[in-house]
């Protein structure tokens, strides 16, 4: 996984009604620091993990936007992937717009209804560390249209898929080129209320699941999932305090 590859998940940040509680819940859950971007930016906070970026957090853009984390893919141009959406069936919530110098930021909806945003690199390029403990190491989309979101990704992003059994379900691997890139898992099925919304979820490596599902607890955070073994590692789902939900495993 690479932040400056485009078409790869790259970045993934949290809207949150309140900054200063998610910056000490995620630095106390990852150990990570916090830096947090002028009045321009809207209080934007970066999170660093070992002074690299990993993550970050903004405030809410209306009330009623979700709590939730956000998967951003890297492209190299968002206005020619915002029309690749509109081309494909999806939808263009935020048009593409210039964040600064930092780069140049969409975010929209897939057909079968889950969001996600593309950020085109400027001076900010993105993540810059994956796949070890506190940082990301997942994407995946659960959605109720698996063949729909295939076609859709596939013609917005170039990805492939390979599907492979996983308990009672079909669970597809992204692939771009030969990269194993993000996941996708349907809903039918699945543990989740029928009332929810397809989403991309997001999962963060981390030492010792048991221990950082503690910790979520300790500090306001509640678990959907508790620790299981699965043929990947120890894996559970967790929410922050505000009740954005996000996957932690141990490989």
């Amino acid at each position: 996984m690479s932040a400056a590859a485009p078409g790869v998940p790259g970045w993934i940040d949290l809207g949150s009604p309140d900054l200063d509680a998610t910056r000490a819940f995620y630095t106390g859950l990852f150990g990570w620091t916090a830096h947090t971007g002028g009045e321009e930016f809207g209080g934007y906070t970066i999170f660093n993990l070992d002074g690299k970026a990993v993550a970050g957090a903004g405030p809410l853009f209306s009330p009623d936007q979700p709590t939730a984390w956000t998967t951003y893919v890297i492209t190299e141009s968002a206005d020619e992937t915002a029309a690749k959406v509109e081309a494909n069936g999806g939808k263009v919530l935020m048009a593409p717009g210039d964040v600064g110098e930092n780069g140049r930021m969409a975010v929209f909806m897939d057909p079968g209804g889950a969001a996600f945003s593309v950020w085109q690199p400027g001076t900010m390029p993105g993540g810059e560390v994956f796949n070890t403990p506190g940082a990301l190491c997942w994407n995946e989309l659960l959605t109720r249209d698996t063949a729909g979101a295939k076609s859709f990704y596939g013609a917005v992003f170039g990805w492939g898929d390979e599907d492979s059994p996983f308990e009672d379900v079909t669970y597809t691997v992204w692939l771009l080129g030969n990269d194993r890139i993000a996941g996708m898992m349907p809903m039918e099925g699945h543990h989740l209320p029928p009332e929810m919304p397809p989403f991309w979820a997001v999962c963060f490596a981390v030492a010792d699941t048991d221990a950082t599902v503690a910790r979520c607890v300790e500090l306001g955070g509640s678990v959907i999932t508790p620790a299981t073994d699965i043929p990947q590692g120890r894996y559970a789902v967790l929410t922050d305090p505000h009740g954005a939900s996000f996957q932690v495993i141990k490989m």
